[in-house]
């Protein structure tokens, strides 16, 4: 298969088209990883004011395909099989930062991990592991 380096730029507009309520901005993107952000805010929030762990999840599993396109270009249908998250600590409100990792990618399952901050915070607030699969025969789109 041949892959198409994307840009952040080329991913966003990409993930707007497919995922129109994707509303992290990717900063960062090449074969390793993904870096993307996310501004938090009460639509965000659990009770007590903290992030809620669905918004922590989506946006693992997102920079974890956003890490995936990295790799393989534009394919849709590259789906998560399984996600398991730790939380180390509260995460206050305001910009979260997702860095996610292909740890294996073959040619049908894509093993990575994400670690999230939280502004304000030096060490992260949660770790998350995730698997994709990826469709067969699977050929990126331009």
């Amino acid at each position: 298969m041949t892959v198409t380096t994307l840009t952040p730029n080329q991913v966003q507009t990409y993930l707007a088209e497919i995922f129109p309520q994707f509303d992290a901005t990717i900063t960062h993107i090449d074969r390793d990883g993904a870096t993307l952000e996310l501004p938090t805010n009460e639509r965000h929030l659990r009770p007590g004011g903290t992030v809620s762990g669905p918004t922590l999840m989506a946006l693992a599993d997102a920079a974890m395909y956003v890490a995936i396109l990295g790799n393989l270009g534009k394919v849709a249908l590259a789906v998560t099989t399984n996600l398991n998250i730790n939380f180390y600590r509260k995460p206050l409100p305001g910009r979260l930062r997702a860095e996610a990792r292909i740890l294996k990618m073959g040619a049908r399952l894509a093993v990575g991990d994400v670690l999230i901050y939280s502004e304000g915070l030096d060490d992260s607030v949660a770790h998350v592991t995730l698997t994709y699969s990826i469709p067969p025969n699977s050929e990126a789109t331009d």
